[in-house]
């Protein structure tokens, strides 16, 4: 007899032990939990064997999950258009390509748009907090460091007023606000200093949004009402959205490009 066979003897012989089952539903629980402490504390090699491993693992779940999808799915059996009156038992049958050309057009349309409102800048470098604000202390022996200057191109609308010192938290110079943007238009190939309407996306975070901070990617918005855009039903368009492709801080001017 193999030496390793005894224990498939004994359990063939004695049974399990009672809470088998209950152990082992716990172990497999538990299991999740170990996997993804393993894939946040292993470095190095092995975590990159364990990552590849993890992937490899991933991608045929994925795959037994679309299988089971297609399986699952109805299919037309004949493409073929036999000649004849169809039964009424067949007529819901077209009804099923119907529906999938429906959501093939939805996707199309789908991706249409998003290509539409494709950016020319798509990645930017992260601003890293330290570099967006500089620490002001105040007080008497300036020992509150609760202020924050912003160091980056602001945008703060015509009918700004700074708070009483006292609750201003973030400070904007007034050197670095700007109220106008050098815009190109790409199908023209021309530039025009245009009117900054506000600060419609910055990619480093909603808090940088919402102070107008504009850094390289940001997308801003323009009055672009004296270029004469005419919508297709005849109405003037007011604003229309730009990416800033500079470093406004640097160079003391923002240029952006128009997305059309």
């Amino acid at each position: 007899m193999p030496q390793g066979d005894y224990i498939e003897l004994h359990q063939k012989r004695h049974g399990r032990r009672p809470d088998y089952d209950e152990r082992k539903r716990k172990r497999e629980a538990r299991e999740v939990h170990k996997r993804s402490k393993q894939a946040r504390k292993l470095l190095g090699a092995k975590g990159k064997r364990f990552a590849k491993k993890r992937y490899a693992e991933k991608a045929q779940m994925k795959k037994t999950l679309k299988m089971h999808d297609e399986s699952a799915t109805r299919n037309k059996v004949d493409d073929d258009v036999q000649e004849g009156a169809v039964p009424p038992y067949l007529l819901d049958r077209d009804q099923t390509i119907r529906a999938k050309v429906l959501s093939n057009t939805i996707k199309q349309k789908r991706n249409e748009k998003a290509g539409k409102w494709d950016v020319p800048l798509s990645k930017v470098r992260p601003v890293a907090e330290e570099e967006m604000f500089k620490v002001v202390r105040t007080g008497i022996h300036k020992t509150k460091q609760w202020k924050r200057m912003v160091t980056k191109a602001t945008f703060v609308g015509p009918g700004f007023t700074r708070k009483p010192p006292k609750y201003e938290r973030f400070i904007r110079p007034s050197g670095l606000r700007f109220t106008k943007a050098h815009v190109t238009h790409p199908e023209l190939k021309c530039t025009f200093s245009l009117d900054l309407i506000s600060v419609k996306k910055n990619p480093n975070g909603s808090m940088y949004t919402s102070l107008g901070v504009m850094t390289r990617g940001t997308i801003i918005e323009v009055n672009v009402s004296e270029l004469g855009l005419v919508t297709p039903a005849g109405k003037v368009v007011w604003g229309k959205y730009a990416q800033v492709t500079n470093d406004p801080e640097n160079d003391g001017c923002i240029n952006a490009v128009l997305l059309v």
